[in-house]
């Protein structure tokens, strides 16, 4: 049970959603934008997070969108892990999104409540990072659609009263030859020790990986030692390595000296199947 009271409102229009925010705002109230929910009710009940009101975004069309239009493959915000798997118009972003949480979770769970989470994991922001994807953002000018390297920096950075609406996709890049890995401490349904998205794109290998940073990353000095031919693919991973954007976590979930190894394996695997790829 939620220890406090919260208003709730289902837009069914981008404009309705940003006037009921900046309504509730301007009043003093403090409200959330709601896709999936599940992380936002978990917090609630622990209180750990604590608002006024939620602003469902299910009702909002724009954010139910999910196919090809285009020559782009459009995810709204509100789309489900289950019907992205299901209508699979981006292979890797639906297998690497299997992953996260059990099934009955991942109907519940929005593609676009990932990507905008709490949990330093995010993990299917991988796939868009590697694929240059585009977001599109509702801001109190209307909708503007930007680059998700222009707005994702660790975490999804928009300002108040902005939100998520869509994720565009070139289709090409969404067909890519791909490596989706991921390693947990038990089973395959667990937070990550190490999860690794990996095209190849025009003979050049893109990667990114959650897990192994307190925050998901593509690492552009990384892609390019990952790609020095004139390295063993051992003297690759370990420079790329010794380039990680961060501290390595160690937690109760797995040490840094753990996280390192089954980076390791991870890297490697990539890059045999992914040249295995190229070479054939």
């Amino acid at each position: 049970m939620i220890p406090f009271d919260i208003e709730y409102y289902k837009p069914t229009s981008v404009a309705e959603a940003l006037d009921t925010y900046h309504r509730l705002y301007s009043r003093g109230k403090y409200p959330v934008y709601y896709a999936g929910g599940t992380e936002l009710i978990s917090m609630a009940r622990r209180s750990q997070i604590h608002m006024d009101a939620v602003i469902d975004l299910k009702g909002i069309p724009e954010c139910g969108e999910l196919g090809i239009q285009a020559g782009r493959v459009v995810i709204g915000a509100a789309v489900s892990l289950t019907r992205l798997a299901e209508a699979n118009p981006f292979p890797l972003l639906s297998q690497h999104s299997r992953g996260i949480a059990d099934h009955n979770s991942r109907s519940r769970i929005t593609v676009g409540g990932n990507i905008a989470g709490k949990t330093v994991y995010r993990e299917a922001v991988l796939p868009l990072l590697i694929c240059d994807t585009s977001l599109v953002i509702a801001r109190q000018n209307g909708l503007e659609t930007v680059s998700i390297h222009d707005v994702f920096d660790k975490e999804l950075r928009l300002n108040p009263g902005e939100f998520l609406v869509q994720m565009l996709t070139d289709e090409k890049d969404a067909g890519l030859p791909y490596v989706s890995l991921k390693k947990t401490r038990f089973s395959k349904i667990d937070y990550p020790l190490v999860s690794v998205a990996a095209v190849m794109k025009q003979g050049r290998m893109r990667v990114a990986i959650s897990g192994v940073c307190d925050h998901p990353f593509r690492s552009k000095p990384m892609e390019e030692t990952l790609r020095d031919s004139s390295l063993s693919p051992e003297q690759r991973i370990a420079r790329a390595i010794s380039q990680l954007p961060g501290p390595v976590v160690s937690d109760i979930n797995g040490s840094d000296e753990y996280r390192i190894f089954l980076l390791e394996q991870a890297l490697a695997d990539t890059i045999r199947q992914l040249e295995g790829e190229v070479d054939s």
